[in-house]
């Protein structure tokens, strides 16, 4: 979405909505304009649409801080969220503990995702009031809005479960009924199963349209539902929207060392990012909402890193487990592409004549998540705070991912092309061919997407995540040496822990009509 900026500036700034100064990210009709009767042309609807995209930003920091690879990795084997202390962004400790608490929460994430929810609903009530649009037009406009509602509620889908749900927005007194995740989940699928079934988005956008969504977007959201519930009677069709992804040939494999500079985003890859960009950021401390960068590189920068020729220090969350770098074979290059080993570097740096220097906060592995680390002059241009303001776009989905779902798709209804899928992420990683099995898919996706926020909901729907998800777990590094319980306060994972505690003030606002979750 680079490229939207400068054509929405251009098209707002004609019609004297805003000015080029102002982000696309931030878009509000003036308040001497009345609602009723503004979204009459297509420069304006398109102000609405920009505006349904932005809250995708305010998980990365808005109303507390909940980054969704950093929450949802948490709560897996893989990261640690590390930071000062259990107290420093205490409510993803407790996430990461199975201690979520309703009243210290990721709250942010619930209202985040709402709010992207009604401003997408606005889009679909919007299109019927533009004059000149035709019918074709209005199907793209609401087949993106619908798209777009997809992924918002399944973020709360996959956190929370069973949510007040509405698919028109709500009227005084906002109140709504409460859906069952199974109801989520079947409304989700058909009305996702249309808009793919109609064919009427493109594929893949156009370069100066990237990161608005697409046919492949839906279908990927499409796939994470399916996959999540585990709806086996969807799988031959959720397998036939990966093959048409493949088949199409507008998304292929990419070396995976230019996968996470800046320079290589919105590659032949990228299926869809959360874009966030540095040059004239202006996210700052008390500006949550600005238009800008990601703190992301920030908070899982390196703490204390000093004389690196290639990174930036941070603060120390987000670090990974030893035994996610230890599942790697030695020369699959995605480890140490994915990953910082800081000995490892420190001691190549040395060779070089070059010192190399860092701390260590609470939960240190020595592994750092290479993918997003700050790279010198990553928040270049930035003007208003650095740490807010990074180039790095979240990746959400990737071709890679189209390839590993078919596999596994393909291999539960016994369709001979899974392991051809499989091959293709192996071979990009320097491997040889391993027998296409449930068990080999696991570990290729945790190897594959690693900090990318995946692996809590395989382990999940795998009927992997008991075992794997015991109390305390992981080693952390301690006076040199790894120790047991990285995670002390972590109880065990049980059936209950799959959703988070419903926040406290959305139980009391909702007037009664809410039911807490067991957790």
């Amino acid at each position: 979405m680079k490229k939207i900026i400068i054509t929405c500036c251009a098209a707002l700034s004609m019609i004297g909505a805003t000015s080029c100064g102002d982000s696309f990210l931030s878009v509000d009709p003036p308040s001497s304009v009345p609602i009723d009767g503004y979204y009459v042309t297509e420069a304006r609807l398109m102000e609405a649409v920009t505006a349904a995209y932005d809250p995708l930003h305010w998980y990365d920091y808005f109303a507390g801080w909940a980054p969704l690879n950093l929450v949802f990795d948490s709560m897996s084997d893989d990261l640690y969220v590390g930071g000062g202390n259990t107290g420093d962004q205490g409510q993803i400790h407790l996430i990461s503990q199975f201690r979520s608490d309703p009243i210290n929460t990721i709250g942010g994430a619930w209202t985040g995702s709402y709010s992207g929810i009604n401003r997408s609903n606005l889009v679909i009530a919007d299109v019927e009031e533009v004059e000149g649009l035709s019918e074709a037009d209005k199907n793209k406009y609401i087949a993106e809005a619908r798209v777009l509602r997809a992924w918002y509620y399944s973020v709360l889908w996959k956190l929370w479960g069973n949510l007040p749900f509405y698919d028109k927005n709500l009227t005084f007194p906002y109140i709504t009924e409460q859906k069952t995740a199974k109801e989520v989940y079947d409304f989700m699928e058909a009305d996702l199963a249309e808009v793919l079934d109609s064919k009427v988005l493109p594929m893949k956008r156009e370069a100066e349209w990237a990161g608005r969504a697409t046919q492949a977007m839906a279908a990927m959201v499409y796939v994470e539902y399916v996959m999540y519930q585990k709806d086996e009677s969807k799988y031959a069709k959720a397998l036939g929207y990966m093959k048409d992804i493949i088949a199409s040939g507008q998304y292929s494999l990419q070396p995976f060392e230019n996968l996470w500079e800046t320079e290589y985003e919105w590659s032949a890859e990228t299926i869809f990012d959360i874009n966030f960009i540095a040059k004239g950021g202006k996210r700052d401390w008390g500006a949550a909402q600005a238009a800008g960068g990601t703190v992301l590189p920030a908070m899982i920068g390196i703490d204390g890193l000093k004389g690196s020729p290639d990174y930036v220090s941070g603060w120390g969350f987000g670090t990974i487990a030893k035994e996610a770098y230890d599942a790697y074979d030695t020369n699959d290059k995605r480890r140490d592409i994915g990953i910082l080993n800081i000995e490892k570097y420190i001691t190549d740096n040395a060779a070089k004549g070059i010192t190399v220097e860092y701390g260590g906060r609470y939960q240190n592995t020595g592994f750092f998540l290479r993918k997003y680390l700050g790279r010198i002059g990553g928040n270049d241009g930035a003007v208003a705070s650095g740490d807010l303001n990074w180039d790095n776009n979240l990746r959400i989905y990737r071709y890679a991912e189209t390839l590993l779902n078919a596999a596994e798709l393909a291999l539960r209804i016994g369709d001979a092309s899974a392991q051809g899928y499989m091959d293709q992420v192996r071979t990009r990683a320097g491997l040889s061919s391993v027998p296409v099995t449930l068990d080999n898919l696991l570990l290729e996706r945790r190897l594959e997407f690693v900090g990318e926020g995946k692996r809590y909901f395989d382990l999940v729907r795998f009927g992997k995540a008991a075992e794997v998800l015991k109390a305390k777990g992981g080693k952390v590094l301690e006076n040199g040496q790894y120790t047991k319980d990285g995670i002390p306060e972590r109880v065990q994972w049980t059936e209950n822990k799959k959703y988070l505690p419903i926040p406290q003030s959305e139980i009391e606002a909702a007037q009664g009509t809410l039911t807490q979750n067991p957790y």
